[in-house]
């Protein structure tokens, strides 16, 4: 059953970005400020830091998996949020080898995710035509209001899910796990 349990809070966060801006007072959503929940990428970011060691990539799976779950669900072109889920987990897999799982690094890795993730993200919708945004703008409005509206649900979910990654991933890899 536990095996489940990274699989489920992925898609609960799925489904729950769709919904995510309705969620944040009217005013916020009436300026000029785009606000790009990704969730799913803050929860893949845990699990890479906590859950993982230097030898799985169960997140860079997942990251493919629901990159394209996001794909299919919330936009026009397949394989925009797979590419840049699966590159920004990556390269967050890479940066923690060099690192200590702490409060300061999971911050530094996720602001690293998102901003990877969102500008790519961007590249490819100015390369396929979907968005025509100048790069002042962009950074402004979308890229700064996304990175600090993430890093506060990053902060919030922090202390709920630490501890549990790190048990889970602990049984998970040293073969005691019981269905």
């Amino acid at each position: 059953m536990k095996r489940l349990y990274l699989p489920l809070i992925l898609f609960l966060f799925l489904v729950l970005e769709g919904v995510a801006l309705d969620l944040l007072p009217g005013r916020l959503l009436t300026g000029d400020l785009l606000i790009v929940p990704h969730w799913v990428l803050i929860f893949l970011v845990f699990i890479t830091i906590f859950y993982e060691n230097e030898r799985t990539y169960y997140s860079f799976i997942y990251a493919l998996v629901f990159g394209l779950l996001i794909d299919v669900v919330y936009t026009g072109i397949l394989g925009v949020y797979m590419f840049s889920y699966a590159f920004a987990i990556y390269i967050v897999h890479l940066l923690n080898k060099l690192v200590h799982a702490n409060i300061h690094v999971s911050i530094l890795l996720g602001v690293v995710a998102v901003v990877l993730s969102d500008i790519s993200i961007n590249v490819i919708y100015l390369v396929a035509g979907v968005n025509d945004m100048i790069w002042q703008d962009y950074f402004m409005t979308r890229l700064l209001p996304t990175l600090i509206s993430n890093l506060v649900f990053l902060v919030i979910l922090y202390p709920l899910f630490v501890k549990r990654l790190t048990t889970w991933g602990q049984e998970q890899l040293s073969g005691n796990n019981t269905l």
